[in-house]
Parts: C-alpha cells; structure tokens; sequence
C-alpha cells in the first residue's frame, strides 16, 4: 500500500502535482498519514473507459426493484465513481453522527478514514487518486480533518467515521483538533446512544421529511441500483460544501432539540431503502411529486433509489411549521413525503401527484442552483 500511497502519479500521460499521501496531509491532523519508507517512484495508469448508459429501467418495478436492494449484502466500491462515491461516503459518515446524543456541531467533529486498494489491474489507481483527491478537496471545504488514517491492500473500499473527542482527553490535544473557536463547541462530546428513534413511529398525524444535503441533481451512477441493473448512467456531482454545511447546522439544532422524533441517514439503495429500514413496525404512505416538479420533471426511479447524500426526518404534527420556518430562514430545502401508517410494515409510494408546498420549493431551489 505503500507504494500506492506515496508514489507520484502519472494518469493519462499527465503527471499530477501531489502523491496521495501529500493530497492527505492537507486535511489530516499532523502525524496521521503514515511515512512512505522511502517507497516512493512513479507510478503510471489510465482511466478505465466509461461509456455513460440510460436507466432502462420501467418505472413501474419500483417495488420490485426495492425489495433486492433491501436484502444487497456488501456491494464493491464503484470505480468509474470513485471519486463521487468517496464524498457520498464521507457526508454519510457525518450524516450518520447527526442523529446521536449529546452536544456538538458539525465543526467539532473528525473522521476516521480507512482505504483498501491495490494496483493489480488497469484503471485500479487512477481510481484510488480520485478517491482521495476528491477526499482532500471535500474534506477541506467543509472546514473538516482526518484524525485517523489507515490503508490495506485488498478489495478496493472507503469506509469513514465521524466522532469527537471525549472530555476526558487532554486539552492540548483538544486545541489541535478543534481549530477555530467559532466552528466548535465551547464542550464537545458525542454520545454512543441515539437522540431520537430509528424507526418510523405509529402516529399517523406525524410528518415525514425528506431533507437532500447537497444541491446535485439526482443520478443512479455508483448506486446499488446501478449495481444490481448492470447499467452505467452518470453518477450525482456530490460535493457542495456550503450547502451541506448549512443543512447540517440546522438538523443537529433539530435533533438536539428533541424536535426530531425518528431519523435516518438515506444510504445504500436510496431514499426508498432507507424508508422501508425505517418501516420495521410501522409503515408509511409517500408522494414524491413535489421532489419530481421541483428538479424539472426528475423520474421517479432517479429519486428513489439515487444516493444523494441525505436525511429523512419524522416530526409532529404541531412542529412543522416550526420546521418551515428554521429551514427556510438557512435557505435549506425540505420536501414533505407523507405520514406514518400504523398497522402496515410497508412503505406504499402514492401514485397521485399532489402537491404541498413545491411552489416555495421550487423557487428556493431555483435560488440554490443559481448559485452553483
């Protein structure tokens, strides 16, 4: 691993400015990312070709196509996606730490980062530099650093995990790790519980909602989806720092707050998946019309089973409007899905398009992708 680590890259027949290991650095906190031994070289490779493909899915097998992915065991790491896999990964390692106890933002908060790969095969590093170029570049926008950092050779994968300190660990090292006084917490700590449920709860005058934490479209490239299909669309151009920023300021004061009855984090297999997890006593009945108008027309299988990085919240009744306004007021988009359905263990996609509140939506949408 090594040698992968600390080589200098030549992709294409274009030699890059920094070795993974220098790319790292930048983003980890001194004495993380392990020495090179003297293992340094050059190493040469070329991008696997990719020739993007449509979904050729029927729109119609949504529930067919959700009951495989609820039961996909480990899937391999997309390479033609590295690069996007690895920040969808690293927000969703975040996103996962949203839901616990406690009390910290997302600035006291570090990763731990773990890369498997090898070089055996044509294209296998140019999608290991992807996979930490994109790393260093996300994880520098959102203000953030690496505290631990491990490699392995073996089956290509990422894997991250957020945390913050405990405070029982030395104050110095507390200074290190936190680096601006107003991106951190006066106290820090996380605990190991969940603030609120991970499970739908059976209140049918409950509110479900569905909060995307990055402005990207909605693309099927690099998910389970894809996997499972054998297709090859493009995959979602994750990576809007400030936005995902500003989304999660506003969902940890939810979740601290107890406002935040029932979370997930949409993962694997997308927002249908992560629903139907939540639906292990109760189940719910959804739209997702005002998600489709609000990104032009998007269709239903891209929505459902993209894996843009994201939360599905479940709130009171007499707590929405609370909701509204604290989003609206950080210029965060949200879509309401429907309710809990007590009696039923199933999650029922309606097939009406009614609307809520999209013409909102849309507007603060439109303002949003204006700004990219």
């Amino acid at each position: 691993m090594d040698r992968i680590l600390h080589s200098i890259y030549i992709i294409d027949g274009k030699e890059q400015e920094l070795t993974p290991a220098q790319i790292l650095q930048e983003c980890s906190l001194p004495g993380t990312v392990p020495g090179g031994n003297g293992l340094g070289g050059t190493l040469a490779d070329e991008t696997s070709d990719f020739y993007p493909e449509g979904e050729n899915l029927p729109d119609s097998d949504v529930d067919a196509l959700s009951e495989q992915l609820t039961t996909l065991g480990k899937r391999p790491l997309p390479l033609h996606f590295a690069a996007q896999y690895t920040a969808g990964m690293i927000a969703r390692a975040l996103l996962d730490a949203i839901w616990m106890g406690g009390h910290f933002r997302l600035g006291d908060l570090n990763l731990k980062g773990e890369w498997k790969w090898n070089d055996k095969a044509m294209g296998l590093a140019a999608a290991f530099y992807a996979s930490v170029e994109k790393a260093g570049e996300y994880m520098d926008a959102l203000g953030l650093k690496f505290s631990q950092l491990q490699f392995a050779s073996g089956t290509p994968s990422v894997h991250f995990k957020a945390y913050t300190t405990s405070e029982d660990e030395d104050p110095e090292d507390e200074e290190v790790l936190f680096r601006e006084l107003p991106f951190r917490t006066a106290n820090p700590r996380i605990s190991t519980r969940r603030k609120c449920s991970a499970s739908i709860l059976p209140e049918t005058s409950d509110w479900l909602i569905y909060i995307p934490f990055d402005s990207c479209d909605f693309r099927l490239g690099g998910s389970a989806l894809a996997q499972i299909s054998g297709n090859h669309p493009t995959a979602p151009d994750i990576g809007d720092a400030d936005y995902f920023i500003d989304c999660y300021e506003v969902v940890r004061e939810l979740v601290e707050d107890g406002i935040v009855k029932a979370g997930a984090t949409v993962g694997d297999g997308g927002l249908l998946t992560t629903l139907k997890n939540m639906a292990g006593n109760c189940g719910a009945d959804i739209s997702i019309g005002d998600i489709c108008r609000a990104y032009g027309g998007e269709t239903r299988l891209r929505v459902l089973f993209s894996e843009v990085p994201g939360v599905i919240l479940q709130i009171a009744d007499l707590d929405y409007d609370y909701l509204d306004a604290e989003l609206l007021l950080q210029d965060v988009a949200y879509f309401p899905l429907g309710h809990p359905a007590p009696g039923s263990k199933s999650v029922s996609v309606l097939s009406s398009d009614a609307s809520g509140i999209n013409g909102i939506l849309e507007s603060l949408l439109n303002t949003l992708e204006g700004e990219d």
